[in-house]
């Protein structure tokens, strides 16, 4: 009898659970990789595909099965849960581009002409500054123009 892969979303859950059991920072994880902090993230949130050997080496790493590295493997179906988008910090991050999308799409165009940052050939990072009323968090998205030719 066959049975289903599982989903990404549960393979999401026994990824954060094994980490925090185990004390494991995503930092860590990304490091053991050799791939970028967020997109690592990301991925083990369900994001992105991992290959076999990334799969691998987070679950032996988290002491998860091969269901997890399984589903880990799979294409995403790429997006947010509706339920997550409530989240404060999740809200925040929408908000901030509702607010100044249409200012950096003004600039993106005057700046480069006609045309996107693509989102495919894209990265993106997160760093704290320390600051004197409060640290700040420094979100850099790193993204491909891609011009429109007619």
């Amino acid at each position: 009898m066959t049975t289903p892969i599982m989903s990404r979303a549960e393979a999401a859950e026994l990824v954060k659970a094994a980490r925090i059991r185990r004390g494991v920072s995503w930092s860590a994880i990304a490091e053991e990789l050799g791939t970028p902090l967020v997109w690592t993230t990301a991925a083990l949130l369900g994001q992105h595909p991992m290959t076999a050997e990334q799969a691998g080496r987070v679950c032996r790493m988290l002491d998860l099965e091969e269901a997890v590295a399984e589903s880990l493997r799979t294409r995403p179906a790429r997006g947010t849960d509706e339920a997550l988008m409530s989240d404060p910090t999740v809200y925040r991050f929408v908000e901030a581009l509702s607010v100044y999308a249409p200012a950096l799409k003004e600039l993106v165009h005057e700046e480069f002409g006609d045309g996107i940052m693509s989102a495919i050939n894209f990265r993106v990072d997160l760093a704290r500054r320390p600051a004197p009323e409060g640290d700040r968090v420094v979100v850099t998205f790193d993204g491909k123009f891609l011009d429109n030719k007619w």
